[in-house]
């Protein structure tokens, strides 16, 4: 099993990353120098325009260490990787199990999504007996279970984005029932993505980017081509396949944005409007959420499949073994990552 070390998360925006020895140096005007092992971290996320020096570069690719560059409101510029783990024929063959078994792959992918999604509500209910529009999350979470059943009996994989669609659009319209924190900074009244358009949308969008390179990462080190997806459509520069493994854990990601909020852990004074009508997260505020993120990764959970705790930092490069296994011939069916 891999070992869940730290990951380094430079927040700094005029940060600029050398390497010295065995230590990488982070030097900055305003914060000085700091010096951090190599040897303990993970990986590194850089959300600095300054970027860092090519020793750096070359050392994380050589030993396999994540180095991957965010703009700062959150966008992704760019992945160092070194050489590739996988061969031709890997690749060869994973195209070819894609396209063999693309609707048993999409139908678990979809049924998974919703199972969790329902989960992350019917915990909110039960937790939450006096919330807004119970009711109507009640009913909506009823008709999650038929919907996932529909998706077994439909063989169509159009129609089963469209059962998808319809589900995330209905559940982003509910989502502000779920956040008790009423302050009309976190209103959100629907899922909006390039560019977020309030608070609750760019912290959502903030971790699905750091998600999504989380499992593009572990793709690649297991010697599958993230590029190449079975439910997201091909596009040049879209890591396809790691879209499609994060569906599984968007629920997750969700419940932790939804905490946050209402524990009081973010506030207004965290986010910055631009003029565009766009809203990010300003330095505090991707502190804070990192600093979430981060204690998430280390918390463990029951996996559904392996029958043993595991620690959810730790979760992609499971699922993204556990697909490799599946495109090997190894094990008959890929597993999807389900709540318990």
């Amino acid at each position: 099993m891999r070992k869940l070390l730290n990951t380094l998360y430079v927040t700094d925006e005029k940060a600029y990353l050398s390497l010295e020895g065995e230590s990488v140096i982070c030097k900055s005007e305003e914060k000085g120098t700091r010096q951090f092992p190599l040897a303990i971290l993970e990986g590194i996320v850089c959300f600095s325009y300054l970027g860092c020096s090519p020793a750096l570069m070359g050392k994380c690719a050589d030993e396999g260490k994540s180095l991957v560059f965010f703009s700062p409101n959150g966008r992704f510029l760019a992945r160092v990787s070194g050489k590739s783990q996988g061969n031709v024929y890997t690749r060869v063959r994973q195209t070819e199990v894609f396209e063999r078994n693309r609707l048993v792959l999409v139908q678990d992918n979809v049924a998974a999504k919703l199972t969790n999604t329902r989960f992350l509500l019917e915990r909110s209910l039960r937790d939450h007996k006096d919330m807004l529009h119970y009711a109507e999350i009640s009913s909506f979470s009823e008709e999650l279970k038929e919907r996932i059943l529909s998706v077994y009996a439909e063989e169509d994989i159009e129609v089963i984005r469209g059962i998808e669609g319809a589900s995330a659009k209905k559940y982003f319209e509910l989502m502000d029932a779920l956040i008790l924190n009423r302050k009309p900074v976190f209103r959100i009244y629907g899922r909006s993505k390039h560019p977020p358009l309030d608070a609750v949308n760019a912290v959502l969008s903030f971790l699905y980017a750091m998600a999504t390179n989380d499992f593009a990462s572990a793709l690649e080190g297991v010697g599958l081509d993230s590029y190449i997806g079975f439910y997201h459509t091909l596009r040049p520069g879209r890591v396809s396949l790691a879209c499609d493994l994060i569906e599984e854990i968007r629920a997750s990601i969700d419940r932790l944005v939804i905490s946050m909020i209402n524990l009081r852990v973010l506030d207004e004074g965290d986010f910055e409007r631009q003029i565009s009508g766009a809203v990010y997260l300003n330095e505090d505020g991707r502190q804070k959420v990192l600093k979430a993120w981060q204690e998430k990764k280390r918390s463990t959970f029951e996996h559904t499949y392996l029958k043993e705790k595991v620690p959810f930092g730790l979760l992609p490069f499971v699922q993204a073994n556990l697909l490799a296994k599946f495109v090997r011939g190894e094990i008959e069916e890929y597993p999807p990552y389900l709540q318990r």
